[in-house]
């Protein structure tokens, strides 16, 4: 028994970087293999919203933030765009593995909590990243619209990628069946990313909205990929990046003491 303890804290002193490799290669193969799916029906979802809001609001908008409409929409399209897919990706892979009985698969190998945990968020950041790119490629072709701060706007893409995908974690964890996952997506995720000035600048709310959608992470990282790419924003960029950062490792947390003690996924 002694010799087994000290293995198993020993064993949190190595980092099975072969085992995150693998793990993290399974997630991307996964999206990657069904690329229509995941990365050119976003595309496509992204460019009719643009499409949709562009003609029901027509040239004669008055300009947000100083910038045309559709010049201030199309970053939260685009952020709105990495989240959702951050989020499925995570949650579809472990519900998926729950529902069909493989979840052992991923239980069995020796990887540490935090191992599971990284090797899953690599694949939705991947995703976020990948289709991030390919929105922001699209916008440069055809609105001419280039990043104003590269790096800030990479790095609230990670970030959002990151924040969903640990999300979409804990709700894939949390959900035994399909239709508790869909309650989730639905009362949850989707009010995060639609209620976050996607669409709107927060100025024009009245002040228990105002307040409301200053409490919410997705506004931030909405606000932050703004600024990256057009350099408006509702709020400081540092403070988003302080409340993502916060809010991402306050989700990671949560969901590697789900993943140590097996909460709903050992018998």
């Amino acid at each position: 028994m002694e010799n087994f303890v000290d293995q198993d804290v020993h064993r949190f002193g190595r980092f099975n970087w072969m085992g995150l490799y693998t793990l993290g290669k399974r997630e991307v193969l996964r999206f990657l293999a069904v690329w229509t799916q995941t990365l050119l029906a976003p595309l496509v979802t992204a460019g009719l919203f643009l499409v949709i809001f562009n003609i029901a609001v027509g040239p004669g908008r008055p300009d947000v933030m100083g910038v045309p409409f559709l010049t201030f929409l199309a970053p939260g399209i685009m952020m709105m765009t990495v989240i959702q897919n951050a989020f499925a990706n995570t949650s579809s892979s472990m519900v998926i593995s729950k529902v069909q009985g493989n979840i052992v698969d991923t239980l069995m190998p020796p990887l540490s909590p935090l191992e599971i945990l990284l090797g899953y968020l690599a694949g939705a950041v991947a995703r976020g990243a990948l289709i991030a790119l390919c929105v922001g490629l699209a916008l440069a072709l055809v609105l001419g619209i280039t990043p104003e701060h590269p790096l800030v706007a990479a790095v609230f893409v990670l970030l959002g990628g990151a924040f969903m995908g640990a999300l979409g974690l804990f709700a894939g964890v949390f959900a035994n069946k399909f239709d508790q996952m869909a309650a989730i997506t639905n009362f949850i995720v989707t009010p995060l990313a639609f209620l976050s000035g996607t669409f709107y600048s927060v100025e024009a709310l009245p002040p228990v909205l105002y307040r409301v959608t200053h409490a919410n992470p997705v506004f931030y990282l909405i606000d932050g990929l703004r600024f990256g790419m057009i350099g408006v924003s509702d709020s400081s960029p540092l403070l988003g990046l302080a409340i993502c950062t916060g809010a991402t490792a306050a989700v990671c947390l949560v969901v590697w003491q789900m993943l140590r003690t097996g909460y709903r996924l050992k018998a």
